[in-house]
């Protein structure tokens, strides 16, 4: 069930990431953020019956909205579909988001109890489709061993690299995204120019998968209850 107060439950949740970069889960309370919006304790309980669930709501607002953006360039490119546009995008758009970073970091600081969130798990079932989708239409080579390991081993080394040294820190963000474009295009992907069939089919495939996603976070963003929400 929606919240009639959508606009105020968005007002919580924007405070209550904010103190979530500042202070870190362990150290919000209910109360810092209702005095961070201007309301009493007991409103923020209307929305979430407790902190976890708040925080629950927090970051499937912050996947649904990176996911959409996901769909918006697949939209006006189908091609972006293609595991190194694929990958490099979403490696772009995360760096836009300082909560979903800190997710991905693991910092356990930051987040608490909050580790292991459902969203892990609908995410993996994602990576997996995302996969064999990318495999029956051959746009992606079958003879990589260990395909899924060696994606996102791959893949989240561009995420944690400056956590790993300083010595990478100058290299501006959109350098390093073509190189992730590039090790993924030559190690990944069969030689030569994909398929435009297969791309279309894949781009459609794919974007209906991600329009469910979106669409079961949206509906548990505003539920009491986030992880049991309708659909």
């Amino acid at each position: 069930m929606s919240h009639p107060n959508r606009e105020r439950a968005d007002r919580i949740l924007d405070a209550a990431g904010e103190l979530l970069l500042r202070m870190g889960y362990r150290k919000v309370a209910v109360d810092d953020i209702a005095r961070a919006v201007g309301i009493g304790k007991g409103t923020v309980y209307l929305h979430w019956r407790n902190k976890e669930l708040l925080f629950q709501a927090l970051m499937m607002r912050e996947s649904a909205d990176l996911t959409d953006e996901i769909l918006g360039s697949i939209k006006a490119e189908p091609a972006t579909i293609l595991p190194h546009r694929m990958i490099s995008a979403s490696f772009l758009i995360t760096h836009q988001r300082p909560l979903v970073m800190a997710m991905l970091r693991g910092n356990a600081d930051m987040f608490g109890s909050l580790g292991d969130l459902a969203l892990r798990e609908q995410q993996d079932q994602l990576r997996a489709r995302f996969e064999e989708t990318m495999l029956r239409h051959g746009l992606i080579r079958s003879d990589v061993p260990n395909l899924s390991y060696a994606l996102q081993t791959a893949t989240l080394g561009f995420y944690l690299g400056d956590t790993l040294s300083a010595e990478f820190e100058g290299i501006p963000l959109a350098e390093k995204a073509a190189v992730l474009a590039h090790l993924i295009r030559t190690a990944f992907e069969p030689a030569g120019e994909p398929d435009a069939l297969a791309v279309a089919e894949v781009a459609a495939e794919l974007s209906s998968a991600l329009e469910e996603l979106v669409s079961g976070y949206r509906n548990g963003i505003y539920a009491h209850d986030p992880t049991k929400a309708p659909g």
